[in-house]
């Protein structure tokens, strides 16, 4: 499915996501957590993600101090450098990337600084997280963009 399809198919269905995670019970977001766990592991099983990439075409995520430092070394540069060359800061003050798909990301979709890429990069799409419960809405966005949490959310409401 191409991102668009996938961007269409996840908004017909994100009122029965964002329903579904306003129906479970706190009492149950420890066998909430166990599935997502389960499935975000079947499903990266299948998943390639570099025969997708929507994230690094789409999603500009937020750059820490941190993460700057790490690209820096990776690319022989000065810090100011990769926030001159690459970086902007947005209505929240934070750094982003400049411009999207992500600089970084090859033709091949495989990542120029992927040892070194921000943490947003490393922990996408927050399936594997702790207390899922709490993101709900970031992963219900989330579907929009990766087929892989939109086959999670449709797993989840189907056999929840």
């Amino acid at each position: 499915m191409n991102a668009e399809e996938l961007k269409e198919k996840a908004r017909v269905v994100e009122k029965a996501n964002r329903t579904f995670f306003k129906s479970i019970k706190k009492g149950r977001a420890r066998e909430l957590d166990d599935r997502v766990h389960l499935f975000h592991e079947e499903e990266f099983e299948r998943t390639d993600c570099l025969t997708c990439a929507n994230c690094c075409r789409t999603l500009g995520p937020m750059i820490t101090d941190k993460d700057i430092e790490k690209m820096a070394r990776a690319l022989r540069m000065k810090p100011s450098a990769v926030i001159g060359n690459y970086l902007c800061t947005d209505e929240d003050g934070d750094y982003v990337f400049r411009q999207m798909p992500c600089p970084f990301l090859g033709e091949d979709n495989y990542c120029l600084i992927y040892e070194d890429r921000p943490k947003a990069c490393r922990e996408y799409p927050h399936t594997d997280r702790k207390r899922i419960l709490q993101i709900g809405t970031l992963t219900v966005r989330n579907a929009a963009t990766c087929p892989a949490v939109y086959n999670i959310l449709e797993r989840l409401r189907q056999e929840f």
